[in-house]
């Protein structure tokens, strides 16, 4: 965003300066054409009451010699026209002044000064101009008009001068401009700091810091307001899910003594029961009664696993480490043989301190859902780290690999297996919040029976 800032301010910047420039530019050439034409017309005047005076006395030798001066020291010709267009005298020889009034479109100006006025002034010679600035002048005044002098003066020193000038004037602008070049990189920052504070702080919120919160003491207004709004919105949502937990949390305690009050209580009325319909009856209100304590058990459960927020880099083969023998005594209990294979010194961004919970999870649904015989958990190197844990059971069908990630989903073969459809779905919300992702795949077994493996797929750390 910076980029795109500065890349509209320093071209406005530019076109700024430039708009200053053009019109100075254009003022410094009218400027420096007028001063010129000034020059030249005053020169003309002069030589017209020279050429006035020779004419009324007919002695033209000291016009000539002053016009010869003039041409060698400017090397600007100078022609004195008669009423009837014809050269009367010059400054050079007579043909090659009349092939000099020939090339240039001068009817209308020497119309005008015959006529007894003055020609309008000439345009504007610019640094690639190369027609010559052209003064005519007349040789007396009214009715009394004996001719016209043309002074017909080159414009490349003109227009070199104008060019130095337009240099200097621009170098004189790249002053402000590079002041405004360095002040769009130290004002575009200041803009743009408390949106990068923002930005750094809504990467924490999706990390799961809630905690998290910005000064809005600094930068625009506008900037200020939203940085205030977003610490408000954080704090709503932080409130918002301490309240939702805490809810959850107690409610399961609250309820965990009233209903054992009550398993304890149906399981008393089994002397009293007479009939077999009755001890049928008792059975499934005790069953029912242990399903709802197992129920607040894992809603417990699950509010501990959604208390983990962020990822954190993990040593992979340390983790197992400290639980393989956990899962093998759990194995044992079940026949089930428990197995590892992680390479040494893998390193993966898992969920903050989260990870030996999710392989707790896996390891237990396995043990108690898959009716198998064996379970490998496996990590392999790369990008992302892959993360397996395998059995040999029955499995799932492909069909419901997606159904068993949504919360409080049993398959139609766990039905009456102790569980409550919860583990699975928070432990793929954990690995999703993280950065990773959490897919159902065939397991380690064969045939008929497949077993089932879920794959983690987690950020090299």
């Amino acid at each position: 965003m910076l980029r795109r800032l500065l890349v509209i301010l320093v071209p406005s910047a530019v076109v700024l300066v430039m708009a200053v420039l053009v019109p100075l530019g254009t003022m410094i050439a009218q400027q420096y054409t007028q001063e010129s034409y000034v020059d030249r017309t005053g020169d003309a005047g002069r030589f017209a009451s020279l050429a006035q005076s020779a004419l009324d006395a007919e002695r033209l030798t000291a016009l000539d010699q002053e016009l010869e001066r003039y041409h060698d020291l400017y090397e600007t010709p100078v022609i004195v026209v008669a009423p009837d267009g014809g050269i009367v005298t010059g400054s050079r020889d007579t043909d090659g002044l009349a092939g000099l009034l020939d090339s240039l479109p001068l009817d209308g100006q020497v119309r005008t000064a015959l006529a007894g006025e003055r020609p309008s002034p000439p345009n504007t010679v610019w640094p690639w101009t190369d027609e010559p600035l052209v003064v005519v002048e007349p040789v007396g005044r009214d009715s009394e008009v004996a001719g016209a002098v043309v002074l017909v003066s080159p414009t490349d020193r003109l227009g070199s001068e104008v060019l130095e000038a337009w240099v200097w004037t621009a170098l004189t602008a790249l002053v402000p401009l590079a002041l405004l070049v360095a002040a769009a990189l130290p004002l575009s920052r200041w803009v743009l700091r408390p949106i990068r504070r923002l930005d750094e702080a809504t990467e924490s919120v999706s990390a799961g810091d809630l905690e998290v919160s910005v000064d809005a003491e600094r930068g625009p207004p506008e900037l200020r307001d939203l940085t205030y709004s977003f610490n408000t919105m954080v704090s709503v949502v932080r409130g918002a899910l301490e309240r939702q937990r805490a809810f959850v949390s107690e409610a399961s305690h609250q309820l965990r003594n009233p209903l054992a009050s009550l398993r304890l209580a149906v399981e008393n009325l089994a002397p009293h029961l007479r009939t077999e319909e009755a001890r049928e009856a008792h059975a499934i209100a005790v069953d029912e009664t242990t399903a709802m304590h197992r129920m607040l058990n894992s809603l417990l459960a699950a509010t501990r696993l959604e208390s983990i927020t962020g990822s954190e880099p993990v040593d992979v083969p340390e983790v197992l480490c400290t639980r393989v023998e956990r899962w093998r005594a759990l194995g044992d209990s079940r026949g089930i043989e428990v197995d590892t294979d992680v390479p040494d010194g893998l390193r993966a961004l898992a969920p903050a301190g989260g990870l030996g919970s999710i392989l707790d999870e896996l390891v237990s649904n396995a043990t108690r859902l898959s009716g198998g015989t064996r379970i490998v958990v496996r990590a392999r190197e790369g990008d992302p780290v892959h993360l397996w844990v395998l059995d040999d059971g029955q499995g799932l069908p492909e069909d419901e690999h997606e159904s068993a990630l949504h919360r409080f989903w049993r398959s139609s073969r766990h039905q009456n297996t102790e569980g409550t459809g919860l583990g699975l779905a928070i432990v793929a919300d954990l690995v999703r919040d993280s950065g990773g992702r959490l897919t159902l795949t065939d397991g380690i077994g064969e045939g008929d029976r497949p077993g089932l493996g879920v794959l983690i797929e987690l950020p090299p750390a």
